[in-house]
């Protein structure tokens, strides 16, 4: 008895362990068919995981397509700069850039179901359509202002969620792959499988001084009578923190505008590191958002045991400070938005081969990122820091409230140009997020890529 009782004991765990295993495999089945079936191992399905006859087309939000499946073969648009403009977004036909919607949707452009797979009963696989918010035009034209420089744009409507530009550089043309690009060692290609806008971070500068603004505004209850005398420089313990140049007394919206590394890193020091930190990791820091299912990068902000020096540096976006575009861009959106952002999206539609719309991209508020008041007071001080600093002639009609940064990197480089920020204007509802590598100042650099942008994708609502 003792031994048919342990028999069957066994037996009802092998049991329950089949079934567990069934049961993960149906999950997985379901939610990750199509993706198992465009694998590279299946080659006898797929022709090797990559689109093929069958695949179907990718088009920006006016209809323009940008790639298709035509004679077994996978192309693109016929304009060159247009095919690098959306590279990123697009991906590439090897499957390399792997946020990229010829990847991240294969199966859906595959045409793979559940019941026939990859082919339909006649024999032919039948694709889905994507259409994709974004405008190909004005992607077209910040890759032709970022030019032979690398960095990130990205700008999107902080009110229906819609992304209209996506861009980052290095790129290559995906209909003619160059064919030193996986043995280049001159570093023209370093970063070129990377999309930049969700999945690279980069030493933040002065457009870190919103996070510190932000903890300012709720911790510090006489902050606009506040002032700092700001002579070029300031020594704590023993090292200096420097300024582009005297500013002398300055109140806090003056402190903003012109940007000074004295004031802020004296107000990151007294606000603390537990404030810092709090506030930093409530805008976004040290956690990823995601695009469509697309997992971005982590903005970092870590001050745990720095000394006071370090503290007032990353106060003004030096130190360790880390920034993932896409997740400034969100950030500007939430200002505008009163503190609780839009969530962005990149799919306008998916239809099937037979006309159906399987899926529909559509406005859904976010997390609640900074409370209303603090975002008012934010608007305002990035409203002044335009008028006051950068001139409302860079974007004429607009109400922009924006924020410049120039981040130093080391290593010998330049350093990289940042601005970020929104129109106010609610027949213009746009945020943008703009990087440029190693280059001048960031009015001088980003700036002047986001001025012809919030143009052009302003004239487009109008």
């Amino acid at each position: 008895m003792k031994t048919t009782g342990t028999r069957s004991m066994i037996l009802y765990i092998l049991g329950i362990g089949f079934l567990f295993g069934l049961g993960v495999f149906l999950y997985g089945l379901f939610t990750e068919g199509g993706n198992w079936a465009m694998q590279p191992f299946n080659k006898h399905l797929n022709g090797g995981g990559q689109l093929s006859a069958g695949g179907g087309e990718i088009l920006d939000r006016s209809g323009v397509v940008l790639a298709k499946s035509e004679n077994g073969v996978r192309v693109y648009n016929s304009d060159e700069t247009l095919r690098r403009a959306m590279l990123d977004a697009v991906g590439d036909t090897n499957g390399y850039i792997s946020t990229g919607v010829q990847y991240c949707y294969r199966a859906q452009l595959s045409g793979y179901n559940l019941i026939t797979g990859l082919t339909t009963p006649t024999g032919k696989s039948a694709g889905s359509n994507i259409q994709l918010t974004l405008d190909s035009s004005l992607c077209k034209l910040a890759l032709q202002e970022l030019g032979s420089r690398n960095g990130a744009v990205a700008i999107y409507n902080y009110q229906t969620g819609e992304m209209l530009c996506m861009v980052s550089t290095p790129d290559f043309d995906p209909q003619n792959p160059p064919e030193d690009l996986n043995t280049d060692k001159t570093g023209k290609y370093e970063g070129v499988f990377l999309n930049k806008v969700l999945s690279a971070t980069y030493t933040p500068g002065s457009i870190f001084k919103l996070v510190t603004a932000a903890a300012a505004i709720e911790a510090i209850p006489d902050l606009d009578s506040r002032t700092w005398n700001c002579n070029g420089s300031i020594t704590i313990n023993g090292n200096k923190i420097t300024d582009v140049a005297s500013y002398g007394r300055l109140d806090f919206k003056n402190a903003l505008a012109k940007s000074s590394n004295v004031a802020f890193s004296q107000i990151a020091i007294e606000l603390g590191r537990d404030k810092m930190t709090a506030m930093a990791n409530q805008l976004g820091f040290n956690r990823t958002f995601s695009l469509d299912g697309i997992t971005t990068s982590k903005s970092v902000y870590h001050v745990t045991g720095t000394q006071d020096n370090e503290l007032g540096w990353s106060g003004v976006g030096q130190y360790t400070d880390l920034t993932n575009p896409y997740h400034m861009m969100l950030l500007m959106g939430a200002i505008a938005n009163g503190g609780t952002p839009v969530q962005p999206y990149l799919i306008q539609k998916i239809t099937s081969s037979f006309g159906l719309v399987t899926q529909t991209g559509s406005a859904k508020t976010g997390e609640k990122l900074l409370s209303t008041q603090t975002a008012a007071r934010l608007k305002t001080y990035m409203r002044y820091d335009v008028t006051k600093e950068y001139g409302d002639s860079m974007f004429p009609g607009l109400d922009v409230c924006a924020k410049t940064g120039t981040a130093e990197v080391g290593g010998g480089k330049k350093p990289n140009g940042w601005m970020v920020g929104f129109s106010s204007d609610s027949a213009t509802p746009l945020a943008f997020a703009v990087v440029v590598e190693n280059s001048r100042t960031g009015i001088g650099s980003a700036g002047q890529i986001a001025s012809v942008l919030m143009k052009a994708a302003a004239k487009k609502m109008q």
